[in-house]
């Protein structure tokens, strides 16, 4: 790639594919962070309550990047269409290195917050639950979600997202190579 210019037509169908790549996985990504905020997170997160606040923060950020990718995504299908742009160019440039970062960003935050629940063996994601054992209560006034499953999910839904925001990071940074390819630099 970065062994001398491509041909017009081969970006043409390389920023086409990762468009598309990053569109998809940026998509598949929102929806795995929103399950996890309106399946676990809107119940336990507490203000003053510095991991679930960890909790909330990294997968906020998450959703956002997720966001920001497929704007990426969307920015490098036109340039896929329209080469000659050259502030289409910069705007894809601008996406892409943001994205990557960013999704580097939400990666180590995912990190911890999956090393802290499994540090505490789940505890917060368990504090709004007042029932002493949490494997036999069910959905009531007390546990507003099944406990039982709480845990394992939130940490296999993380483990999806580790995996989603490492394509994003990856394919973002073919797009901003291909970019900067573009733009001669």
């Amino acid at each position: 790639l970065m062994a001398g210019h491509l041909h017009p037509s081969s970006h043409q169908k390389v920023l086409m594919k990762t468009g598309l790549v990053l569109l998809i996985v940026g998509h598949l990504n929102f929806i795995t962070g929103v399950l996890v905020h309106g399946t676990v997170l809107r119940f336990v997160v507490a203000p003053r309550d510095a991991v679930t606040l960890q909790y909330l923060i990294a997968n906020t950020a998450s959703i956002l990047t997720a966001l920001l990718t497929i704007s990426c995504g969307i920015a490098a299908l036109m340039l896929s269409l329209y080469l000659a742009p050259t502030t289409l160019k910069w705007a894809v440039l601008a996406l892409s290195s943001c994205s990557s970062l960013g999704c580097l960003s939400c990666l180590l935050g995912l990190v911890v917050a999956m090393g802290l629940t499994l540090g505490t063996q789940g505890q917060a994601l368990l504090a709004p639950c007042a029932a002493a054992n949490t494997t036999l209560a069910s959905v009531s006034r007390e546990c507003p979600f099944d406990p039982t499953r709480v845990y394992s999910s939130t940490l296999s839904l993380w483990a999806v997202s580790l995996l989603l925001e490492s394509m994003e990071i990856i394919f973002g940074i073919r797009c901003l190579l291909l970019t900067l390819d573009l733009l001669h630099l």
